[in-house]
């Protein structure tokens, strides 16, 4: 067994395929599945969150899913602290965890730690900002340089949004932002890693994006909706004005139109798939791969599990 727990992340936007690549490389090697995506969280909210299915939990066992209802609050943190929880269990019993889903910030927050500044100065961010732009960022980089070398070292000259936020951090709390980073464990690298984004071209994406919305729809999505409304949860708690969700519901509630409402969901849907690949692609460490490259992946993983001394 190796010394610390396999994590193998399949990541990419909304529509590319990610459960049914991750259920293929994970079901010969006696993987399991821990969802990374904070909607399917949800109890009741199946077809709007493109929720795994029966078969498809039966054919590979999956984590994560339906364990908070509507209105209960589920953070970053808190998916952090469960999925922990389930990645040792997995490797405990000798199953590769594989971490799958699009959203972002619950994949940082499993792999590198997660953390918050409360303190917040809207004068001083905007000082800053006038500075990039009338200094340029490599400017407040070497600033940044001169108090706090390591995440000098981390962050790129030209990123004037992390520079500002560094600089920010250290002005607010009179620490640099390393310190706080390795306060909060993200020195700690609890799990060896390999992370896999699936992407495809935009075009061909934003088809399946649009053939995704229209077969929910079909399913019964509105009725979904309105059942979770008779239920009595409402349209305003921060579950139900996810994408889709808030589509269905201003619909029934006679603001929107029918076809005005598909329109505005195909189009939000693909807004959100393209801020998920500019987070995705910010990190170095992903390999990126068409969700056809199946053999390619497998290949990966094998090595990386070799190296890493897991026998499954």
């Amino acid at each position: 067994m190796p010394q610390k727990p396999c994590v193998i992340i399949i990541a990419g936007p909304t529509c590319v395929g990610k459960t049914e690549v991750a259920m293929t490389l994970a079901e010969p090697l006696g993987g399991q599945i821990v969802s990374a995506d904070a909607m399917q969280v949800y109890r009741y909210m199946d077809i709007g969150t493109a929720k795994p299915t029966q078969q498809e939990q039966a054919r590979v066992p999956h984590h994560l899913i339906d364990v908070v209802d509507p209105d209960e609050p589920f953070s970053a943190a808190r998916f952090r602290t469960a999925a922990e929880a389930v990645i040792g269990e997995l490797y405990e019993k000798g199953h590769p965890a594989f971490v799958v889903g699009g959203t972002g910030l619950y994949i940082k927050a499993l792999t590198r730690g997660l953390f918050r500044v409360e303190e917040q100065d809207g004068a001083l961010r905007e000082r800053l900002r006038a500075a990039a732009k009338d200094l340029g960022s490599p400017v407040l980089h070497q600033r940044l340089q001169d108090v706090d070398p390591e995440a000098a070292a981390r962050i790129h000259p030209n990123d004037a949004f992390r520079i500002i936020r560094a600089l920010e951090i250290f002005e607010l709390t009179a620490k640099p932002l390393s310190e706080h980073h390795s306060a909060h464990g993200f020195s700690d690298d609890p799990y060896q890693v390999l992370k896999i984004g699936l992407f495809l071209d935009r075009e061909m994406l934003y088809q399946r994006i649009d053939q995704r919305v229209d077969r929910m729809l079909e399913a019964g999505f509105l009725k979904e909706v309105e059942g979770l409304i008779h239920r009595g949860y409402s349209p305003k708690l921060k579950s139900m004005r996810s994408i889709g969700y808030r589509h269905m519901a201003e619909h029934l509630e006679g603001h929107v139109t029918s076809e005005e409402t598909v329109r505005r969901f195909k189009r939000d849907t693909r807004r959100y798939a393209k801020r998920q690949m500019a987070w995705f692609k910010a990190d170095p460490e992903i390999h990126w791969l068409q969700p056809s490259a199946i053999d390619i992946m497998s290949k990966k993983i094998d090595s990386f599990l070799t190296q890493v001394g897991f026998a499954p």
